[in-house]
């Protein structure tokens, strides 16, 4: 991916100069009719009479109007692609940060899942939440929490962005309890208290 962007920034650099060269083109064509009494795009060529105006050089004027025409199309096919590749590089970069995002957060291999250590405690669990009619109760210690676990667990923000995007979808959950772990699964919804979840944490040091 990073060689397909690296080529999609060089087709970009190629695009921006030729857009500059447009505006150049259109910035000397302009000129050269602001020579001929500065007749612009839209003045008539001709006189009262039908005549073509003898005070200007009409063929010139034509040419220069009709370049100026072309070159508009141009520039406005050439921003076009601009706009897209601009949107393809920033498409491909955000997909990129999610694939990074994902690899920190990857789920733990078995030989990972037998060296699990807690890194939250339920602080508390509020009656009738979705946290307390799965089963979780207080000082219930977690050892895995959707994706997250202590190798990749920095902050509770870690756990509310998981929540979010977890939201009305059953969340895995593994619980210390006593000494014995064992699995639940936890959907965030909307209740009647507050959050989705229904209780709180705390983090644990680690050892």
């Amino acid at each position: 991916m990073q060689n397909k962007m690296a080529a999609s920034m060089d087709d970009m650099k190629k695009l921006m100069k030729k857009r500059d060269e447009i505006e150049s083109e259109i910035k000397a064509l302009h000129e050269v009719l602001d020579s001929q009494k500065g007749i612009g795009m839209n003045e008539p060529v001709i006189d009262s009479e039908g005549y073509p105006r003898a005070d200007i050089d009409v063929y010139t004027v034509r040419h220069a109007r009709h370049k100026v025409i072309c070159l508009q199309n141009d520039y406005k096919d050439i921003m076009k692609e601009i706009e897209e590749g601009l949107y393809q590089i920033h498409a491909e970069a955000r997909q990129k940060k999610e694939e990074t995002a994902m690899e920190e957060t990857t789920p733990p291999t078995d030989n990972q899942q037998s060296r699990l250590s807690p890194f939250l405690v339920i602080e508390k669990v509020d009656e009738g939440s979705p946290a307390h009619t799965c089963g979780i109760c207080m000082n219930d210690k977690i050892l895995k929490f959707g994706s997250v676990t202590s190798h990749n667990f920095h902050n509770l923000q870690n756990i509310a962005a998981v929540v979010q995007h977890s939201k009305d979808k059953p969340l895995s959950l593994r619980i210390l309890r006593n000494d014995k772990e064992f699995n639940v699964s936890l959907t965030p919804k909307s209740w009647s208290g507050r959050g989705l979840l229904g209780c709180s944490f705390l983090p644990l040091k680690k050892t």
